[in-house]
Order: structure tokens, then sequence, then C-alpha cells
């Protein structure tokens, strides 16, 4: 009877061990599916004239089987504005992002922006690009042009 009893209580022990580390796990800690996918993760403007704002829309599937709700967007400078629908992306569907770089400052530049979607998941991508400074003189005046005026 006691060796009975002994083997009742390890087979208790064992699956109360393994049911208290299963209960461990936090809905929390199991990833969520993916559902947003990107056609790209970044862009590059290349050289841009300084104050000559440039856009790119950015594609953005979902690819899950729920409505996809882009909740927010938010970019990491003033300089850089995006632009979305709030309306839900149904599954298979496709939206964009677009975004907006003002090429106020001379020099290079890498802007990134997060995609805040479904309560709680976020996805980032980049823009980057050089800006370059434009003459602050307009052409020389062509002196030609009145010489031929005065020619008879």
């Amino acid at each position: 009877m006691k060796r009975q009893m002994k083997k009742i209580y390890i087979l208790g022990l064992i699956l109360f061990t393994g049911l208290a580390s299963f209960s461990q796990v936090k809905m929390g800690d199991i990833a969520p599916v993916e559902v947003l996918q990107m056609k790209e993760n970044s862009f590059d403007f290349g050289r841009i004239p300084q104050g000559k704002p440039v856009h790119h829309h950015f594609l953005i599937t979902n690819i899950g089987k729920e409505p996809l709700v882009i909740e927010n967007v938010l970019a990491s400078c003033g300089c850089t504005t995006p632009e979305w629908s709030t309306s839900p992306v149904l599954s298979g569907k496709t939206t964009e992002i677009r975004v907006g770089y003002n090429a106020a400052a001379e020099g290079s530049f890498e802007k990134s922006i997060a995609v805040m979607y479904n309560k709680g998941q976020t996805k980032t991508f980049v823009i980057r690009g050089h800006v370059w400074k434009l003459h602050e003189q307009t052409a020389p005046h062509n002196n030609s042009v009145s010489l031929l005026k005065n020619v008879k």
C-alpha cells in the first residue's frame, strides 16, 4: 500500500509541476500573428533640392484573416508628415501611407516612421536622402541680349 501511495504521490507531483510551468506562460508572451505586410521597408529619395518637398507612398497589405486597423502613424521628426486612412483594411486588401518630407534642412537625413495597428502591434519603416542647397542668386544678367537689341 505504501508503494502504491508513493507512486501516486510522485505522479501527482509531476503533474502539478507540469501544470505550474504551463501556467507561467501569459497571453502577452505569445507573439501576435503578423497581419501587416509592407511592399518595402525603406525608401531613398536620393538628392533633393532644398525647399522642394517630396512624397512617397508605402503600400501595406493585410495578410491576416481579420480587418487591419491602422490606429496611428508617428514620424521621428516634424519635418516628416505621414497621411493614412483610418478605414479598416479587409483581409487581402491593400492601403497606403503617404509620407512627405519638407526638405528644409541641407544635408543627409534618415527618418523613421512607426505604424501602430490592431491594438498594440507596431511596424517601422525608414525614409532617407540628401538635401542639396539651391543657389541663392538668379542667373547672371546676359549682356549679349542688350547688344543685340542695339544692332540696326
